[in-house]
């Protein structure tokens, strides 16, 4: 909305005539922001899902196995600690999503001897970015899963995924963060764009260096992401909870 509103002025100086005054103004008051209403997959039924290698779409509704992960660690209980943390980057395949920086990051961890899974999920297109296949070679004995899964695949790699990355240079929304989220990923995400209307402050990032040394604590200490409860209500980007909200706006002013 601020991005609209912010550069009515600049278009407007280059249309010939009738140029409207202070159309921002005018428009401002009418205007809100209506999140993106999201069906999120209902985390405490159980389910069977296919094998890795089995990527068939499921016909029926998705049911995802809850995660068993997030509880509480005695001192006494280091498996959450022994295993190494999952890290899942969700996103389609193209250079708004800004891959290099996540691979970069990565390399450096990598580089540092730091002992991490990784899974790189989402859509590609007819033009993939190079780095995807570099980053493929270079960080092969790290991977966990690699591109695009069908739905309850991709439901249960999230499941089993501790941390979400996002490194986007454009986005409105973001709803594979907040599925991540849903599924108890714990997110990093930049200190721009949407996030921060949506995530707390502990949640970003403001320079690739902060994000690899928030990442490499976590690889440190995986246990803390597995036991931390994101402070992000999904529940509130839901259909049931803004379809009212939709309603109430698109019937307004009908007879």
């Amino acid at each position: 909305m601020d991005s609209f509103l912010s550069s009515i002025s600049s278009f407007m100086k280059k249309i010939p005539d009738h140029r409207p005054r202070d159309l921002d103004l005018l428009i401002r008051p009418k205007c809100v922001v209506l999140y993106y209403p999201v069906q999120f997959p209902d985390v405490s039924r159980c389910g069977e899902f296919p094998s890795s290698g089995d990527e068939q779409e499921d016909p029926h509704e998705s049911s995802c196995e809850p995660r068993t992960d997030q509880r509480p660690v005695s001192e006494g209980d280091t498996g959450d600690q022994m295993k190494p943390l999952h890290i899942v980057w969700p996103h389609r395949w193209e250079h708004d999503k800004n891959p290099e920086l996540f691979f970069s990051t990565l390399i450096k961890l990598k580089e540092k001897q730091v002992d991490f899974h990784l899974s790189v999920l989402g859509e590609t297109f007819t033009e993939v970015p190079e780095i995807f296949s570099e980053a493929r070679s270079q960080l092969h004995r790290h991977i966990q899963n690699w591109g695009y899964l069908s739905r309850d695949r991709y439901l249960q790699v999230l499941l089993q995924a501790d941390v979400v990355v996002s490194t986007a240079r454009h986005e409105f929304f973001g709803v594979a963060m907040l599925e991540a989220v849903h599924c108890g990923c714990y997110p990093l995400c930049p200190k721009a764009l949407v996030y921060p209307e949506i995530f707390p402050a502990e949640y970003l990032y403001s320079t690739p260096e902060q994000l690899c040394k928030r990442l490499q604590g976590l690889c440190r200490r995986p246990d803390v992401a597995r036991r931390h409860h994101v402070k992000v209500d999904t529940s509130s980007f839901s259909w049931t909870s803004l379809k009212e909200r939709f309603v109430s706006l698109l019937s307004a002013g009908c007879p």
